[in-house]
């Protein structure tokens, strides 16, 4: 089952079995006071075993004081001025240890030695078209995150999610080859801070290697500059060389680790934050 979003104390939270966590995706109207054991009461109550908190500087003393640690941060994540700290709380050891370590530390090395090489990646094929994507769209995009993510943490694989995120928040971009759907991407908006989360990237088995969601990122970030979103960031599967390298070479900043974060290509997973200043302070 699909883990829910609702509100909790104003705050919109997302939480299930399937990532067997709470995330605390939007801080709103909440009293970080009440909120940070109130997260840690539903964990305890549903026996999920971390909970991941997203939210400002200004809130996070009541939740460090209460246990949790930081992650990862991004600095003037919010309109350009105030920071962004991605929190954790363990219900269990098991979970806060890292389950591939070595994979872990062999992609992030590899991406920082590209880091210094970035170079606009070669031109697409006459034959392949990069457009962002409309409702039509939807059921052959669902069929394409289908076959690449056995899981993901959010229902991507549902067209009538896709249609509905484009609706009110996500600016979703692809490559077709012939008509038909090879690369997809995602640009998640959120205007009241001013930033946009590059995501949601998929590229068929039979496609890869052609730097098809560099390409998909280098358009993503002109079209959000444009819209006047200031910082863009990342959340990459840590184990993967071939994301963490796209968004090093395209000037991305590592700003820290989720342990055992998401339930992502069939497993939960570490994931990596990587972020970028885009446009200047309004």
């Amino acid at each position: 089952m699909i883990d829910q979003i609702e509100k909790l104390n104003g705050a919109m939270i997302q939480h299930g079995g399937e990532n067997d966590r709470i995330y605390l995706m939007k801080l709103g109207a909440a009293d970080p006071a009440v909120l940070a054991p109130a997260l840690k009461a539903l964990a305890l109550k549903e026996k999920y075993t971390k909970i991941f908190a997203k939210l400002p500087r200004s809130g996070s003393q009541p939740f460090l004081m209460d246990g949790y640690v930081i992650e990862a941060e991004i600095p003037g994540f919010y309109q350009g001025r105030e920071d962004a700290l991605f929190l954790a709380w363990y219900g269990d050891e098991a979970r806060r240890t890292e389950q591939a370590a070595k994979r872990v530390k062999m992609a992030m090395d590899l991406a920082l030695t590209k880091k210094s090489v970035a170079a606009a990646p070669t031109p697409l094929q006459a034959e392949m078209e990069l457009r962002r994507c409309g409702p039509a769209d939807a059921p052959e995009m669902a069929d394409v995150y289908r076959r690449v993510f056995p899981s993901y943490p959010f229902p991507i694989h549902q067209p009538d999610y896709l249609v509905e995120t484009m609706e009110t928040h996500v600016a979703y971009f692809g490559i077709l080859v012939e008509g038909a759907w090879v690369a997809l991407s995602s640009a998640e908006m959120d205007e009241a801070g001013g930033n946009v989360e590059m995501t949601d990237f998929a590229t068929l088995p039979e496609w890869r290697g052609h730097a098809f969601a560099a390409h998909l990122l280098a358009h993503m970030e002109k079209a959000m500059t444009v819209l006047g979103f200031q910082t863009a960031y990342t959340i990459a599967r840590a184990v993967s060389p071939g994301m963490n390298i796209t968004f090093a070479k395209n000037g991305y900043e590592f700003g820290g680790r989720l342990i055992n974060n998401t339930n992502i290509a069939g497993q939960i997973e570490s994931m990596n934050v990587w972020y970028k200043k885009i446009a200047p302070n309004p």
